[in-house]
């Protein structure tokens, strides 16, 4: 038991804070990014039901670490579009156990992620909404894969590509890599 705890000792100092100009970019692509991406929902319907909560959660990596392999085009689109479609289909197989439902729809996720090389954390979130979303979720059947979640994940990238590539800073440009 000793040996096991030892290991979570801390092993390096916590890093600085970022600089200021790093920070605003980060806040600057999220605010337009998640402004858009509710605002594109409430046009076309109750926002509730265009903008989810993995969205946050993507926001952070692509606007807050733009350079994370995790943050990457191909990671953002088909890590929430594959884990989507894996959640609806989980909820349809067998939505009437919740418990196992959610269970499955995020540990196939993250496993069709690690073999698809798309391994987006907030694209977990996404699989389990799919599973526990309620009956305005549940009503959109395969569609939430396409809308919201493809469509919210296309904004966010769009404006991910606008203002990462603004600064100046040559480690800031993205992506990295697109496929």
């Amino acid at each position: 038991m000793k040996c096991y705890l030892r290991r979570m000792r801390s092993k390096d100092a916590c890093p600085p804070r970022k600089p200021l100009k790093k920070i605003v970019w980060s806040w600057l692509g999220a605010f337009v990014g998640i402004f858009l991406v509710a605002s594109l929902g409430q046009m076309l319907g109750p926002a509730q039901m265009f903008i989810i909560g993995s969205f946050g959660a993507s926001a952070v990596l692509i606007y807050g670490a733009p350079m994370a392999e995790f943050s990457q085009p191909r990671n953002l689109i088909f890590g929430n579009l594959i884990s989507a479609v894996i959640g609806v289909s989980v909820y349809l197989l067998c939505g009437n156990n919740i418990v196992l439902a959610s269970a499955l729809a995020v540990s196939l996720a993250i496993a069709a992620m690690h073999l698809s090389r798309t391994m987006h954390p907030p694209a977990g979130a996404a699989a389990l909404i799919a599973v526990i979303g309620g009956d305005t979720v549940h009503s959109l059947g395969y569609q939430y894969a396409l809308t919201p979640v493809l469509t919210g994940s296309l904004v966010l990238l769009l404006v991910a590509l606008l203002v990462n590539n603004l600064s100046s800073n040559p480690k800031r440009h993205y992506p990295r890599y697109w496929i």
